[in-house]
């Protein structure tokens, strides 16, 4: 759905691309931490899956919701003070009100996107994966048909411009709640959980259990997404050109992402049910596979780039001054494809063994102790621009993917702690 927001605001001109890369930097900030919490729904649910109480993962779910609709309150009144931030941030004022537009229109998405999570964890922990593609499949073509009508402005509806990529997102939203929602409940493979089979006030022990792994996991996913996040705020300084450029760029880097993204939950789920069974020495093995996984995708990613950077940036804009330095942006991206893959690959592992704690305070690390510094210094300080601001992000990536490595193997060659 971002590259679909990407290409389609790059049909406009560098003003609405930058609005879309720097309000969906802003929104990403915010909804990460909303997703990192609800991440632990998966593990959670893996280990009652595997131990056998399916009572237990019906009572997750439902404890789930509540928390997504709790966290969507102060998530959507945050993202409503976007204009100012941005202004106090710095970032050029040509983008300003693209981004706002954009960011606008998404805070009417956050409460759906946030409940679905908590139906699609739920789903994952189970082991049952199939419809989240399904799920993926209807919001990327609501997500398309929004963008057509509103962002490009067909079927009598004016261009909404960055506005309307924002609404086709949130629209994309609802229907993969109502999607999801409507899969669980008519399927048979969910009726033994019994997931809408009551109704459950919010149980404040309950959540609180989700709480307690699900911020460590916030912290790590946000520590992350913050850092590209940040800097995108930064390219926004250096003007539309460069912002826009960067956009291309992250855009498909984020895209490959999602592979190993989606290898992570499944290494995650994995690991989780062999631990909930008791059996720590297959989720070691588990995990060490999901990780060779995530870094062999990510390497024959990094191919790809370097082959195709002409057609790939063609796909997004037009426009001669972006396509240049976009082409020799994602030089870049191919760097750091290899250890983004190792990074995540290992958190989904880790997440499995319900370790989250640690692995958080190495992602505050890498990230905000190597890489934002680098990225700061290089990129503004020395004034290597964009070069230099990715050049911090690559700093950050391989040395959070050394340091989780190295947590990894302590952590699984540690059976009494992982059972714990």
């Amino acid at each position: 759905m971002m590259l679909a927001n990407t290409v389609f605001a790059g049909r406009l001109g560098p003003e609405p691309l930058a609005g879309v890369a720097v309000g969906g930097s802003f929104y990403q900030m915010f909804w990460l931490f909303g997703l990192g919490v609800l991440m632990a729904i998966s593990p959670i649910v893996a280990h009652a899956y595997g131990a056998g109480r399916d009572e237990e993962v019906g009572r997750r779910f439902r404890q789930g919701v509540w928390l997504a609709l709790m966290l969507a309150v102060p998530l959507v009144a945050v993202l409503a003070c976007v204009e100012p931030l941005l202004r106090w941030f710095g970032t050029d004022a040509r983008a300003i009100p693209h981004a706002a537009g954009y960011v606008y229109a998404m805070c009417f998405g956050m409460p759906a996107m946030l409940v679905f999570l908590a139906h699609r964890y739920t789903s994952e922990g189970i082991g049952w994966t199939r419809p989240v593609i399904y799920t993926a499949a209807v919001g990327l073509a609501t997500n398309v048909i929004g963008n057509f009508v509103f962002t490009l402005g067909h079927l009598g509806v004016p261009s909404q411009g960055a506005h309307g990529c924002g609404i086709a997102t949130a629209l994309a939203n609802w229907a993969m709640l109502a999607t999801m929602h409507a899969y669980q409940r008519r399927h048979s493979v969910y009726r033994r959980f019994g997931l809408f089979g009551r109704f459950d006030l919010p149980d404040r022990r309950a959540i609180g259990e989700i709480l307690a792994l699900g911020i460590p996991i916030a912290g790590s996913v946000v520590s992350e997404g913050a850092l590209f996040a940040v800097a995108a705020l930064l390219m926004s300084t250096l003007g539309t050109v460069t912002v826009a450029a960067h956009q291309v760029a992250i855009s498909y880097a984020s895209l490959m992402f999602m592979i190993p993204l989606s290898l992570h939950s499944a290494t995650t789920i994995h690991v989780g049910h062999q631990v909930g069974r008791g059996d720590v020495v297959a989720g070691r093995y588990a995990g060490w596979s999901g990780i060779a996984m995530c870094g062999l995708v990510m390497a024959l990613s990094s191919l790809v780039i370097l082959a195709a950077r002409g057609p790939i940036v063609a796909a997004y804009t037009t426009d001669a001054a972006v396509r240049g330095l976009a082409m020799w942006l994602l030089l870049f991206v191919a760097a750091f494809q290899i250890p983004d893959g190792l990074q995540v690959g290992t958190a989904g592992a880790l997440r499995g063994f319900r370790d989250a704690h640690v692995p958080m305070a190495l992602n505050f690390t890498a990230y905000w102790i190597v890489g934002f510094p680098a990225a700061w210094w290089f990129g503004i300080r020395q004034h290597f621009g964009p070069s230099g601001i990715w050049a911090g992000l690559i700093a950050g990536l391989v040395t959070c993917a050394m340091l989780l490595l190295l947590r990894y193997r302590k952590v699984s060659g540690m059976p009494s702690r992982a059972t714990a």
